[in-house]
């Protein structure tokens, strides 16, 4: 089993942003070459991964990295793969979590969390929304209440993604009432494996249950385990959408398998996740218009003008927002960044997969009323409609009235344009200068 905490965080070569990429991928060659083994367990090799700064290395040379760029810790982590090895951990752990407790955490916590993060040995989830508190996220009513050296938690959270293997979690939640409601905020991580904790799933459109509702009765946190402070957890948590939404993002690939003790990936070993079913977390729809376009060939459409249209503009929509998230990654690269881009790559990315459920029902015309909600199902459709991969195009259509809304609605991402990027003026309201417990709330 691996363990959960380090004594200490291994420090590394610092390698400078200027180094050659090339070189860089020869050291990493030499280095897989010695220690890669897909016999041993998939938690041991992520370890040694994470160990060697070679997963994520475009972390601190002292934290679990080797200070390049992010764009040349993307070409590494491919490179992992292009070797035949199993690249780096996914997900909210080391997307969102660990990225931010390194922005914010102290020294100890950095030493008791980022461990868990990195070598997958846990499994975060992002505890934020809440069933009046969606768009107006600093609304949140959840409440942490000092209790000694421990922080009570009751209230609810919802649309919880992966809620359902995570044995941790980022939690936000109200800690005063007495001040306007962004500056009564903290941020926590939390065991969510502990009673007072239920995890409930929410079955979706596409049948699956991704999303989960959590419910807090007196559950408990340890008081070492605020990050940022007490009242700063609006400031923390907007650091954890930024990386939500693409700050600093390498255009590296993750492991398609599951991080945390609850999913059963670990003990398994490392070459069964081999292949070519890493995550790109930088395209959102993998219903492209490549794919699309041989699925109208064979359907016998590919002579229809407008549908020829629609797929051209959805391949030029495609490259266009490949290109920009290059650009980010070469002004990165020279020490810029592009003001707003997390969130217009959100709100971007929310229309590509709204362009991609439109242009796949036009594809598959009729037969995209079909859909199985299990493999059986699936499978006889496919028969049926001589479309290899049918139900993962239905599904991934079916999917895409979500990315719109999670992570922050288009809304908002468009007020955080205006106000913070043009400078616009805020909507009008005395909700910064009203204690929280005087607002009107939700009933």
């Amino acid at each position: 089993m691996l363990p959960l905490q380090c004594q200490a965080v291994p420090a590394k070569r610092v390698i400078s942003m200027n180094d050659d990429v090339g070189a860089l991928q020869g050291e990493l060659h030499g280095w897989l070459e010695a220690t890669w083994d897909p016999r041993m367990t998939l938690g041991e090799w992520w370890r040694q991964l994470a160990e060697s700064g070679w997963g994520y290395a475009h972390f601190p040379a002292d934290r679990f990295g080797k200070g390049v760029q992010p764009a040349a810790a993307g070409m590494l982590s491919r490179a992992i793969q292009t070797f035949g090895a199993v690249p780096p951990p996914g997900g909210f752990a080391t997307a969102m979590a660990a990225p931010t407790l390194i922005d914010h955490g102290t020294d100890d916590q950095i030493r008791r969390w980022l461990p868990g993060l990195l070598t997958g040995a846990d499994a975060f989830c992002q505890l934020f929304s809440e069933p009046n508190a969606g768009s107006d996220l600093a609304g949140l009513q959840c409440r942490a209440e000092h209790d000694g050296d421990t922080w009570v938690v009751n209230g609810q959270k919802v649309w919880t993604s992966s809620a359902q293997i995570a044995n941790k979690a980022m939690l936000v939640a109200r800690t005063n009432v007495e001040v306007p409601k962004h500056a009564g905020i903290s941020y926590f991580f939390i065991d969510v494996r502990q009673p007072g904790v239920e995890i409930r799933p929410l079955r979706e459109l596409t049948g699956r249950a991704v999303f989960n509702e959590v419910f807090f009765t007196d559950a408990r946190i340890p008081a070492e385990d605020l990050i940022g402070g007490e009242g700063n957890g609006w400031a923390v948590a907007n650091t954890t959408l930024a990386y939500e939404r693409g700050r600093r993002s390498t255009g590296g690939v993750s492991s398609w398998a599951s991080p945390g003790p609850l999913a059963g990936d670990l003990e398994r070993p490392a070459g069964a996740f081999t292949g070519i079913r890493s995550v790109a977390p930088d395209f959102p729809a993998p219903t492209t218009a490549k794919r699309l376009a041989a699925v109208a060939r064979a359907l016998g459409r590919s002579s229809d003008p407008v549908l020829r249209q629609r797929l051209a503009r959805l391949y030029s929509l495609e490259q266009a927002f490949a290109l920009t998230g290059q650009r980010a990654r070469d002004l990165g690269a020279a020490g810029g960044e592009l003001a707003g881009l997390p969130n217009l790559t959100k709100m971007w990315s929310s229309h590509l997969y709204r362009e991609s459920r439109a242009v796949t029902f036009d594809v598959l015309g009729q037969r995209g009323a079909l859909f199985g909600y299990d493999e059986s199902d699936a499978e006889v459709i496919e028969a049926l409609t001589g479309i290899d991969g049918f139900a993962e195009l239905v599904e991934v259509a079916l999917f895409a009235a979500a990315p719109p809304i999670y992570g922050g609605s288009d809304q908002i991402q468009r007020n955080i344009v205006g106000e913070r990027v043009l400078g616009l003026a805020r909507e009008p309201g005395d909700d910064r200068k009203v204690p929280f417990k005087d607002l009107p709330k939700n009933s």
